[in-house]
């Protein structure tokens, strides 16, 4: 309860004091008035609007959102308080069940995309707060959300009691007596709440988090969860929690790093809005997690520098030396500029000094240039149009096109060393490179049918030699 009401107690007004004669039950209402608020906060903190709202004006809470996964999309369901298409009949129990546990009311299981397995650490006391706040404090919107519809065998949903059964720890977060109150509440708002680790830690072949590699970075299809562990070169150690916290808030430190993509969404939706003390303890943990370390040789956001090119280079450039030159010049630099050093606002970052530039692989740089930018932080847009969605305003670029004005850009400003081949950009476009588990359903028809195969050439072979033995040969 301790970790939850940190953040609630700070910003709660105190209640009114009622009239004497009504004073019980203004008390009660006072009371739960508080406790659905507190629920409120920790919604926020959950980041549960962001997956459980569809996007372009969808209902609050009423699902619909494609969560893009390596086995398909899966469909955040409707959580509003509706009886026939949402929660409206899951008692405290059932809803504990199903945040913590993974199995819904019916007893089907969810996948793990609702991040079940990090839930399971929230406490008893919040649980029941987040409960009152869904039942009391959303809007019922009775819409039912799509169905999702994973291939076989992924769609028996009574296989992920097997998966739990390996990989869920339903245990609740236990603050570490040994280390100070901030970093314990830190830990429960990365662990726990936020569910950090959900993106920001490698899966195994089974696509459970990879506990050795703790926040050590993460494939999310088109993107990449970068390593956030205190390693120095490939983590955030050479960050300032200042700098820290003014990320986790506003989306950008320029010099470092912008957010896009699904990062871009946690700060919109849950990191801007919660409390300086909330964020603060957030940055202090990360700061002193253990260092993952990994095969970058220098920090992400310290590569490259200006580039201020002659007009005879330029002639050569457009002579068809660079084809690379001929998108970015065409594409980007009106935005940020020709030598990529950004808009002195800081709207559009500089290229160079830019940790999706600088990074060991290319996913963040090509998934950027496909979907975009869209987040909207303290009231104020932040966009980059997507020049690889054909319903855009921008003219769509070709895989080759992308790869090529990515080879441009990570030779002249960012890690040269990483090069962006036109299967790479086809990949990421398709929505990554699926795991081997991804590709299960398709090796299951060829696997059936060399089993068959097998059973026949059985089956003849055993009556050819019951045949043999009765003619006494």
């Amino acid at each position: 309860m301790w970790a939850g009401m940190h953040a609630v107690q700070a910003q709660t007004a105190a209640p009114v004091q009622p009239a004497a004669a009504s004073a019980p039950a203004a008390a009660t209402a006072s009371s739960d008035a508080l406790l659905v608020e507190k629920g409120r906060k920790l919604a926020v903190a959950a980041d549960c609007a962001a997956c459980h709202t569809a996007p372009k004006g969808g209902a609050s809470f009423a699902g619909g959102y494609p969560i893009a996964s390596p086995l398909g999309s899966i469909y955040a369901t409707n959580i509003t308080p509706s009886s026939s298409a949402g929660i409206g009949s899951y008692s405290l129990e059932d809803f504990s069940r199903a945040l913590r546990q993974g199995v819904r009311k019916d007893g089907a299981h969810l996948y793990p995309a609702m991040p079940y397995t990090a839930y399971a650490q929230i406490t008893d006391e919040d649980t029941e707060a987040l409960y009152a706040y869904f039942m009391h404090g959303v809007k019922p919107v009775d819409q039912a959300a799509p169905q999702t519809a994973l291939p076989f065998p992924f769609n028996i949903r009574l296989s992920m009691a097997v998966w739990n059964a390996l990989y869920l720890k339903d245990q609740r977060f236990k603050p570490d007596a040994s280390k100070p109150p901030e970093w314990n509440h830190g830990a429960y708002l990365v662990d726990a709440l936020a569910h950090c680790s959900t993106c920001h830690t490698p899966r195994n072949t089974l696509m459970a988090e990879d506990s050795s590699r703790y926040l050590g970075g993460g494939s999310l299809g088109a993107w990449y969860a970068p390593n956030i562990t205190s390693d120095a070169i490939n983590g955030i150690g050479g960050w300032t929690e200042a700098e820290l916290v003014q990320y986790l808030k506003t989306g950008r430190v320029p010099g470092k790093a912008q957010a896009a993509g699904p990062m871009a969404e946690a700060i919109e939706h849950s990191l801007q809005h919660l409390p300086d003390s909330d964020i603060q303890a957030i940055a202090s943990y990360l700061k002193q997690t253990k260092a993952v370390a990994g095969g970058e040789t220098q920090p992400r956001y310290s590569y490259g520098k200006a580039s201020l090119q002659s007009e005879d280079t330029q002639r050569g450039l457009i002579d068809g030396a660079d084809a690379g030159w001929k998108v970015f010049s065409g594409s980007c630099a009106h935005c940020h500029q020709a030598n990529a050093t950004g808009t002195a606002n800081g709207e559009y970052p500089s290229l160079f000094h830019n940790s999706v530039t600088g990074a060991d692989r290319a996913d963040n740089l090509v998934a950027t240039i496909l979907h975009g930018v869209d987040r909207t932080v303290q009231g104020r847009a932040h966009f980059m149009p997507a020049f690889g969605d054909a319903a855009s305003f921008t003219d769509r670029l070709s895989d080759q096109e992308i790869a090529d004005v990515s080879n441009y850009v990570l030779t002249q400003y960012g890690n040269p060393a990483v090069k962006v081949q036109v299967a790479d950009v086809a990949a990421l476009r398709a929505g990554g490179k699926p795991p081997l588990i991804a590709q299960l359903p398709r090796l299951i028809l060829p696997a059936a049918v060399v089993l068959l195969v097998l059973v026949i050439a059985f089956i003849v072979i055993r009556q050819r030699r019951k045949a043999a033995g009765s003619s006494g040969v």
